[in-house]
């Protein structure tokens, strides 16, 4: 049976394959659309199993903003080389995984059913190796949502640092200001080291492993304990205001915190703002 350039051409725009295994596929189906794209499957499948067993440390990280900005979602995708990490079809899977966290939540992921087609995620993902070469796997996901306010969104050129920003606002204030406050944030997280929003929320785990180092740093001072004990908690203290975000210097003007910065936004916008959650991915 002779195979046409649009029978092909209209198999690879459903599955991604290439286009020689879309003509073989259909060759060997008789020209049958549906069994055609039982043979990619399977075909994707079998590559899957080869290459799972290969490292994937590179990869990216893709976003999805809901349309009232009130939720987006973040998805880490890993890859074998940097070279496909950069390319389209797997910034087309980053988008479609993003998307399908934003609709499904960023609960067990690969078993979700699709939003966008048919089957799980983990069979898109399977079907994706065959496209593009490489051992492909997820990593994680997150949702972030906030129930007045905006979600900001920012993903680095690079594509290896992610960051959501959740920033309530109780008030009539323009929303694309909220949103651009919102990014400004989720960039300052993206180039500083943060680890909370406020002191009390930092990791208790986190505070008794860096007072244990800064007790035996202080021990070596020789000093009575009381002053011991004030030397480590005056160490700790400018630690906490250094990981958090509220007290630390806003990266476009470091004469302010952005404790004082989201105070002067909450006066000029006629709203009261609070970051509520931010999230960071990174590779």
């Amino acid at each position: 049976m002779s195979i046409t350039a649009a029978q092909v051409a209209e198999l690879r725009a459903v599955t991604g394959a290439g286009l020689m295994d879309c003509k073989r596929a259909l060759e060997d189906s008789g020209g049958d659309m549906d069994v055609a794209k039982d043979v990619l499957r399977k075909k994707g499948i079998a590559i899957a199993q080869k290459k799972s067993a290969r490292d994937a440390k590179e990869g990216a990280i893709g976003l999805a903003v809901a349309p009232d900005r009130r939720s987006a979602a973040l998805v880490r995708l890993a890859c074998e080389t940097d070279f496909v990490a950069r390319n389209d079809q797997f910034k087309d899977l980053l988008g479609r995984l993003a998307r399908q966290v934003l609709t499904r939540g960023a609960k067990d992921v690969p078993q979700q059913t699709l939003a966008e087609g048919q089957g799980s995620v983990a069979e898109m993902i399977v079907q994706a190796v065959s496209t593009v070469g490489e051992n492909l796997q997820f990593v994680d996901a997150e949702r972030v949502e906030v129930s007045t306010g905006v979600v900001g969104g920012y993903v680095h050129s690079t594509g290896k640092i992610g960051v959501l920003v959740g920033l309530k606002a109780e008030g009539k204030a323009d929303p694309a200001a909220v949103e651009s406050l919102a990014r400004d944030l989720a960039m300052h997280i993206a180039a500083s080291q943060v680890s909370a929003v406020s002191v009390d929320q930092v990791d208790p785990a986190l505070i008794a492993k860096e007072k244990e180092i800064l007790l035996a740093q202080a021990a070596e001072s020789g000093k009575s304990g009381d002053i011991v004990e004030k030397m480590v908690q005056g160490r700790l203290n400018k630690f906490l205001k250094e990981i958090t975000l509220l007290n630390q210097p806003f990266v476009k003007d470091s004469e302010k915190t952005v404790e004082k910065l989201l105070a002067e936004q909450s006066k000029a916008l006629g709203a009261q703002l609070t970051v509520e959650r931010f999230v960071k991915m990174q590779f």
